[in-house]
Formats: structure tokens, sequence, C-alpha cells
């Protein structure tokens, strides 16, 4: 059976865990879009995996892993995991697949974004600075792109960065005032990054086909999350790809009429990173309680989440837009120990009652979310084996997410370990 796995809310909801756990039963596990700013975060027995480009499936011996066409591949980042991986005993030689057409984040890229950012002040985005924004703008410029496929021409890549950073030098001086780069070190840095990467490129789309044809069992992961897509998201304060399943297809070149189950994730609660609107945000002792619970911390930038009630409008536009079958519901556990807990069912936006999701940055600023209230639970959960062994709050408290959302919660986190999952 060939599963698509996305988030449902802004990211972090804890898809790493779900594809590691479902990679058990899949034969390749595919990367398809976005860069080193997802966070993946993967924990076995006492080890914690983080990981950032590799699909979560790669700390499964035997497991292929792909990264696809529509992820943009910082060779350093990449590099590293794959090094630091090794020093744990988790090798990829045989079994890691790169895109040949997967574009390139390279040091101009990074800069760029870093300079963009601080030139916005108050009004910047909020953006991790991996260059991810800048990387895929050139991707659509086409011009002024690096693939993994100019790797294998040196001096043909040489003389394409020789252009590139001849264009971006001017750019920088004259809106940032920066000191110039230098196309020399950068193409030195790639014939490094060559070296070891080439070996693992593939044309990914012929190999996927191939493995379905081959009737293989193929599991896609998202990053980020549906409500961060480029064209479905809160625009501006989105991502710069398509994070909802909807970017699968591009992202890899397999059409969705060939997968069999999209499962979202989402958490119990939501958070965001970064700026944009939120409308179930709590900014207050409660949010505090949720993120020292929950351990609410990126794990790309470290940087603090902002945290809120479960809001039930925005994962069901997700859900909706991402042809959803079934929910994985994500940290349970960190619920633990409120009196009440609240759900945003609906929101009012200008005096009128709607259940659906505005993407739209200047509605949804405007958004008040309209709550149902639950009982809490004070008993720890992190332990329980089975859904009817929850206190009956906490499995009260699910059934009604299940009816907001009109899809079965499948899979339930009362913890970050692998173990810690309750399947239903």
């Amino acid at each position: 059976m060939n599963c698509c796995v996305t988030g449902l809310q802004w990211g972090d909801e804890g898809k790493g865990k779900v594809v590691d756990i479902l990679a058990e039963k899949s034969d390749i596990v595919v990367r398809y879009g976005g860069g080193a700013n997802a966070g993946h975060t993967v924990v076995i027995g006492d080890s914690k995996f983080a990981l950032h480009l590799l699909p979560s499936g790669a700390v499964r011996p035997g497991v292929v892993c792909v990264i696809a066409n529509g992820v943009v591949i910082d060779p350093q980042c990449l590099l590293s995991e794959i090094d630091e991986l090794a020093k744990r005993n988790v090798k990829l030689d045989g079994r890691l697949l790169i895109s040949e057409n997967a574009h390139l984040v390279l040091d101009y890229h990074k800069l760029e974004d870093q300079l963009r950012e601080e030139s916005l002040g108050k009004d910047k985005i909020g953006t991790t600075i991996r260059g991810i924004g800048p990387c895929y703008a050139d991707k659509i410029g086409r011009s002024y792109a690096v693939r993994v496929a100019d790797l294998f021409d040196p001096a043909g890549l040489k003389a394409k960065l020789e252009q590139i950073v001849l264009y971006k030098n001017r750019f920088f001086a004259a809106m940032y005032n920066a000191a110039p780069i230098n196309a020399d070190e950068i193409f030195d840095k790639c014939r490094k990054y060559a070296e070891r990467l080439l070996p693992f490129a593939v044309d990914t789309t012929e190999m996927l086909h191939k493995a379905i044809s081959d009737k293989k069992s193929i599991l896609f992961e998202g990053a980020q999350g549906s409500l961060l897509d480029l064209d479905h998201g809160t625009f501006p304060f989105v991502t710069s790809s398509n994070a909802s399943s909807l970017g699968m297809s591009a992202g890899c070149g397999v059409p969705a009429r060939m997968v069999d189950k999209f499962i979202g994730v989402a958490k119990a609660y939501t958070t965001r990173v970064g700026a944009g609107p939120f409308p179930a945000e709590q900014d207050n002792p409660i949010g505090q309680y949720i993120r020292d619970r929950g351990h609410e911390y990126g794990t790309t930038t470290g940087r603090p989440r902002r945290c809120g009630w479960f809001d039930a409008v925005a994962a069901s536009y997700s859900i909706k837009i991402g042809s959803i079958d079934t929910v994985a519901m994500m940290h349970l556990d960190t619920l633990t120990g409120l009196k009440e807990i609240k759900v945003c069912k609906a929101y009012e936006i200008d005096g009128k009652e709607t259940g659906f999701f505005p993407s739209n940055g200047q509605r949804l600023s405007k958004a008040k979310c309209i709550y149902e209230t639950f009982e809490g639970w004070d008993d720890q959960i992190s332990d329980v084996k089975n859904f009817n062994d929850l206190p009956e709050n906490a499995r009260n408290y699910v059934i009604k997410l299940e009816e907001l959302l009109d899809r079965p919660i499948t899979m339930i986190g009362v913890g970050a370990k692998r173990s810690q999952t309750l399947l239903r």
C-alpha cells in the first residue's frame, strides 16, 4: 500500500514519528518537498534522531530513502546528517537516492535570506535563514538555478556560478550594501559536494514508477504543514513550497491516484513558529504550560513555538484540500494536568460565524474563535498501551475531535518515543 503523510497545522505536528512507525512496513520512503528548514524528530528508546533533509525512514534498516525533485538540498547539511547517522551505526550506502533534478541551496541563498529578513525589520516573515526561499525563487527564475545534475559537469558549473555570483554581488551591493561573495570558493565547495553526492544521484521519478510497477510499498513524507503551503496557506507567512499533500505529485512525479491513503498529522493542540495570524493562540500561562510540557522549541531553529488550543476549523480545511483519509493525533499527553481544555469549533469574522478557514491573512487576522470546553484529566498517560485505558475525559476529547474533523483518529501519541503510540 502507498501512503502519504502530511501535517494539518503550521508544521511541527510529529510527522517524523508517524513516518518512522509506518516505515516499518514500507519498502521506500520519499521526501518530496521543502528543505533543511524542516525538522523531523524520531525517538527510539533513549536515542533521539533529528532529521532535516533525510526521510524519517532513514533510521529503519533496509528502507530505501529517496530525496525527490521537489526538495531543495543544502549539501552541507545533508552530508552532516549522513555523517551523524554513520557515527550512530545507521548506514545509508546502497539505500539513499537523490533526484538529479533537485535544486541546491548554496551560500549565496543563505546570505540573501539573511539580508532580506534583516532589511524587513519588524515586518520580517520569520524564515529559518536556511536559504530555502531564495533557492526556490531561483528555481522559478530558472536562469540562476543550480541542480544536482549540474555537479556532473564541473566546467559548465564553474561558468554558471561565475555568472550567478556576478549577478548576486551586484544585487546584494545595490540593495543591502553587502560585501561581495567569491565564485571560486563556492565552486570549490561544490566539487567536494559532488564527490560524495553524485553516487546517490539518479532519476528518482523513473525509479519510483518502476517501484510502483513492482508493487513496492511507498511512503511519501511531506515537510512543514498544510497551513504553510505556498498557495493555500496563510500567505505571506508561509514556506516556499507546496507543503500540503497537493505538493506530492509535483514534488516526486507520482500522481495522487497512485496513493492509497492520505494521513494527516496534528497535535492535540496547535503551535506556530514565526509571524502570522493564529486565532487560537494562548499568549498566557496556558500557552506557556503547553510549551513547557510539550517541549515546544524548534528542532531546526530552537525558537520557542507559539502555542494555543486545537483549531478544528484550520485542521478541517487542511483535511479538505489534502483529501485526508485518517488522522494521527500527537502529543495528547501534553494536555495532562489542565483542568479545562478548549477546542475552536468555528470562527466569528466581521460578526458572522463560519466553519471554513480563510487562508487570506487579512480575513484570518479578524477571526475570533468560538470555543467548546471539555474537562481535563490529571492521570499520566505516557505508559498507556490501549485507547480504552486512557482516562475517560481523554477518550471523550479524542472522540469529539473525530466528530469535528469528520475523520477517524487512528493513531494517538502519548509520548515522544516510537513505543508511546496507540494504534486504533
